[in-house]
This record gives structure tokens, C-alpha cells and sequence, in this order.
């Protein structure tokens, strides 16, 4: 599908554009390679308030193209695969080779309130109608609105563990389930989750930190001058913003289709065996549990790659997300803060026989 920036004047709603924030690359970086492949498995962002978090994630579900759905479908149901179609329309569409009307919309940014439901979540089965009327009354919930989209949880670690866990379980699956008295419904919820949260305000228990796929950590700009800039832009964006986005609107086209180029591209890029072993060796010597790291740091890699332009990852690649693909996987003592990167830089230097990077 072609790239395809929509006109500020036009827009139902003005956001401020990805290309014109400025520093915090860790997190954008994260956020790109996610969009391009989204089976990284989504990115936690911890760091100080007012750092930009919510505008960056805002900026970037505006940037992305608009996506093909069956028009009137509550899932955004993809109109001609069937992986991506709700079980009422994946069945249809098997058995009779049925075509759908197709309507285009923005790819859905789904905020998740902290003091949201189970029900509200996942959605609820009107049980008195499924009895009386033998129907399977669902009413969709966040997770249906966010399918083929970005869901974002801010003060993700204030969330109750188990919703984390159901997010969690649905990122990584694809699918939400929804039982209730014997009645099952299931469909599609394949989508970017995005946590973020400050570490003063407590940390999510290890084991559900392992589950996203990348960790950025921002931190407040220090340079006056970085400061000023970005206060003048926002300045310039709250008394203008029609004016402001048609600024940037060129610069934002160019990053769209860099990114529809890397999601096309994803699938050839290749990475080399030896690299491969001596990633598993970095996320062994780390002592990381399982093999998530593995797994993580392999699919940035050839998605940074895919983001570059080229077919093979190179060792550059795979030294600028390591650190973010591994940072919240290792073991710390309890009092210490998020490790930083350096441990993993430090190892990944000693296994690649490269020099320390500069922090």
C-alpha cells in the first residue's frame, strides 16, 4: 500500500509530528523497529515525568499508514487474510471464498486507563442473550479496538499484575479469549504494547518485564540548549499547529515510507550464523533466564537492518539493541535500580572483540 502522510488540514486531530521530536532516540528507535516488526513482542519505557512519553507514542500511531479493514467490523478485520479476520469472518471467507466491503482508517491508538476492568479489557458475553436467543452476544472490548494497532499503557507498573498478564498473553498470542458460563469467544488482538511508567513509582516484578520485548530508558535532556529547542517547538505547535505539522509534513512522508520499505523488506534479511552464536552467548554470559533475549535480539537486529536499507545485519546493528533488548533481563538485587546497559554493553564488547562504546 502506498505511503501516505494524512494533510494537516484534513486531520480530525492535530498531533505533533515523530520527526520533529527531538532526543530520547533509545525510545524511538524502539518504538520504529516494533512498528516494523511487531513480534519483538512491544517495549517498556521507563524514565522521568514530562520526558515526552505519551506525545512520542501519540506521534508515531499518526505517522503510520492507514490499514485496509472490513468496513463496519469491530475487530479492524483485515479484508483478504485470514489470519487477521475474526472467527465469524475467517470462516466465512474459508468456506465460500466470500468478499468483504474494504474501508481504510488510521491505525488504532488504544490508551488503557489504569482503572480499567477485566471486562472492559477483553470484552463481556451478554450471557442472557446467548441463552435465550442462542446467539453469542459480545460486546468488544480494548483489546478488539487495538487489534492491528498500538495499545498503550501508561503507569504500566501501577497496573494490576493480572490485567499486565492478559495484555501480555494476548500480545504474544494474537488472540484474546473470553469465557463466560461455558460460552467461548475469540478473536483477533495482535498489537504494539507499549508500557510505560516512572521507576520512583515502583518496578513491574521481573517475571512480566522479561515478557516485553525491548526496554528504552529516557531521561530528562540536561543541555540548555536541547531544552530551549524543544520548549520553542512545543511553543510553536500549541500556537499553530496546522502551520507546524505542514512543516515537518515532508520529513514525515520520507520516515513513512522508510518504514513500509523496512516491513517489506523484513523478510529477506538475513543474519549471519556466526553472529547468531555469539548473540546466544552474550544472553548466556548475561546469565539471562530463558530464551526470549535470543529470540528478541535476533528480530531487532534484522529489523534495524530492514530499517537501513540492507538485507544483512551487521555487527553495528546488533551493538545498537542489545542493550535494549537485554537491560531488564538480567539479575539485580532488589535495591539497585534497572541496569543501565553497560553490563550488557560491556559483555557484548568482551564476546564481539569490539571496543567499549562511550557512554
Amino acid at each position: 500500500m502506498a505511503a501516505t502522510v494524512q494533510s494537516p488540514a484534513t486531520a480530525r486531530r492535530v498531533v505533533f509530528p515523530f520527526t520533529a521530536i527531538v532526543g530520547q532516540e533509545e525510545m524511538k528507535l524502539a518504538l520504529l523497529l516494533n512498528v516494523i516488526d511487531p513480534f519483538i513482542g512491544g517495549v517498556m519505557i521507563m524514565g522521568d515525568r514530562g520526558t515526552g512519553k505519551s506525545t512520542t507514542i501519540r506521534a508515531l500511531a499518526d505517522l503510520l499508514p492507514e490499514i485496509d479493514v472490513v468496513a463496519g467490523d469491530p475487530f479492524n478485520s483485515h479484508p483478504i487474510d485470514p489470519d487477521l479476520m475474526s472467527e465469524e469472518l475467517r470462516q466465512e471467507f474459508l468456506t465460500t471464498h466470500a468478499t468483504f466491503p474494504v474501508a481504510t482508517k488510521k491505525v488504532p491508538m488504544v490508551d488503557l486507563p489504569l482503572g480499567a476492568t477485566e471486562d472492559r479489557v477483553c470484552g463481556t458475553i451478554d450471557i442472557e442473550k446467548a441463552l435465550s436467543e442462542g446467539v453469542k452476544a459480545f460486546e468488544p472490548g480494548l483489546l478488539a479496538k487495538a487489534n492491528r494497532g498500538i495499545l498503550y499503557v501508561d503507569e504500566v507498573n501501577l497496573l494490576d499484575d493480572h490485567l499486565v498478564d492478559v495484555l501480555l498473553d494476548s500480545a504474544a498470542s494474537g488472540w484474546n479469549t473470553v469465557e463466560r458460563e461455558g460460552i467461548s469467544i475469540r478473536h483477533p488482538a495482535r498489537f504494539v504494547l507499549v508500557g510505560s511508567g516512572n521507576p520512583e513509582e515502583g518496578e513491574l516484578r521481573p517475571q512480566l518485564l522479561d515478557r516485553f520485548g525491548m526496554h528504552a530508558e529516557i531521561r530528562t535532556v540536561k543541555e540548555p540548549e536541547l531544552r530551549v529547542q524543544i520548549v520553542e517547538q512545543r511553543s510553536d505547535f500549541d500556537l499553530n499547529p496546522h502551520k507546524f505539522t505542514t512543516e515537518y509534513q515532508a520529513e514525515q512522508v520520507l520516515l513513512q515510507q522508510r518504514i513500509v520499505d523496512a516491513q517489506t523488506r523484513l523478510a529477506s534479511v538475513t543474519l549471519d550464523y556466526d553472529l547468531r552464536v555469539k548473540i546466544s552467548q552474550v544472553c548466556s554470559e548475561c546469565d539471562v533466564d530463558g530464551l526470549r533475549g535470543d529470540i528478541v535480539t535476533n528480530r531487532a537486529a534484522k529489523a534495524l537492518a530492514a530499517f537501513e536499507g540492507r538485507t544483512e545485519v551487521t555487527l553495528d546493528d546488533i551493538r545498537r539493541i542489545v542493550a535494549l533488548c537485554l537491560r531488564h533481563r538480567l539479575r539485580k538485587d532488589p535495591l539497585e535500580s534497572i541496569d543501565s546497559g553497560y553490563k550488557v554493553n560491556k559483555v557484548f564488547a568482551e564476546v564481539f572483540g569490539v571496543e567499549l562504546a562511550e557512554k
